[in-house]
């Protein structure tokens, strides 16, 4: 969980949108305009509408990415047409990086097979694509996002909530969140930098800074703790919160918090080591190493794996017997296309 994390994310995205332009010249400019409409027209890909309440696979968005032919790309309903484009774009993200071999070796050579970098990747993707970085740097100054500054470019777009908070997490100046909290306290989507991602559907109505955004007209300053799986309470952070369109955002940061003129960190001044238990081999280990932001385990110093199953689908060749991502394979087959 660090500031390398967000700038392999960077980095990976620019490779997607590379590889679409490639292999659709048109297409980034059209998906800007309408990702819903445009995609399906695509005959490789099935645009499948779900009810909300069937999403999420680990995803950040309301939706799902499903390979075969044609791949799916499933989209929760909304009423609003620009969280799904966000979702839709999102999905695409998923299809682009599990099924192109360029894309597919930066993700296999993570820790965690890529789990964490390629869902980071797929919002910074989506996000690049519906607010460019001359947008952003109209609205965020190089201090980096208040709540007003975020919510004043999602206003100037045509874009998402979700994608105006992934653009305003890209320029935060120290690890922390951008949030969107529903009017119960319920965390509706996060953009994380630098700290263990928020679950999207988790209570952070206990929150005190939160809790006095929504009982006014949404403007609220202090300090406070999310909470993570079984109540447990991440640091201390800086929050602000402003109003968007029926939900709080909120911008949370460990110091140097844009809208404060002195903003100390409270982060503890040293590592603390932690214990696993290895779901892949079974070895215990203590580990000072950052957990992964999904399964929330270091990797295991015996077998190198996190908790996490591999986020790309492999097979062994059956003539070489090298481990290829399913892109090397046509079908079923047991043989790699290096060797057929």
């Amino acid at each position: 969980m660090n500031y390398l994390r967000r700038a392999a994310a960077r980095v990976q995205s620019q490779a997607m949108l590379t590889v679409l332009h490639r292999d659709r010249p048109e297409a980034i400019q059209q998906l800007g305009a309408g990702a819903l409409h445009e995609l399906r027209q695509w005959p490789d890909l099935e645009v499948r509408d779900i009810p909300d309440a069937r999403s999420g696979n680990g995803c950040s968005v309301s939706g799902a990415y499903f390979a075969g032919t044609p791949a799916v790309l499933a989209v929760a309903a909304s009423t609003s047409l620009a969280r799904r484009d966000f979702t839709a774009l999102h999905e695409l993200g998923h299809h682009l990086q599990q099924t192109t071999v360029e894309l597919m070796g930066i993700l296999l050579d993570q820790p965690d097979g890529g789990t964490a970098l390629e869902e980071s990747a797929c919002d910074a993707f989506a996000a690049e694509i519906l607010l460019p970085q001359t947008l952003a740097d109209r609205y965020i100054p190089a201090t980096g996002p208040t709540a007003d500054a975020a919510v004043a470019l999602w206003r100037a777009s045509n874009a998402s909530r979700m994608a105006a908070c992934v653009k305003a997490s890209e320029r935060l100046p120290a690890p922390g969140h951008v949030l969107l909290v529903d009017s119960d306290g319920v965390l509706a989507f996060a953009a994380s930098h630098g700290l263990p991602p928020l679950r999207r559907g988790s209570d952070q109505s206990h929150v005190p800074v939160l809790r006095t955004a929504l009982s006014s007209r949404g403007r609220s300053e202090g300090r406070g703790r999310f909470a993570y799986r079984d109540g447990i309470l991440g640091e201390e952070l800086y929050l602000q919160t402003a109003e968007i369109d029926g939900y709080l955002l909120a911008v949370a940061v460990t110091d140097l918090a844009p809208w404060r003129s002195f903003a100390p960190s409270a982060r503890q001044p040293g590592p603390e080591p932690t214990e696993y238990a290895c779901t892949h081999c079974g070895e215990d280990f203590t580990s000072y190493a950052p957990a992964c932001t999904r399964c929330e385990s270091a990797p295991c110093p015996d077998c190198g794996r996190c908790g996490c199953d591999r986020g790309v689908s492999e097979r062994q060749c059956s003539s070489c017997f090298v481990v290829h991502p399913l892109a090397m394979f046509d079908g079923a087959s047991d043989r790699c296309r290096d060797c057929d």
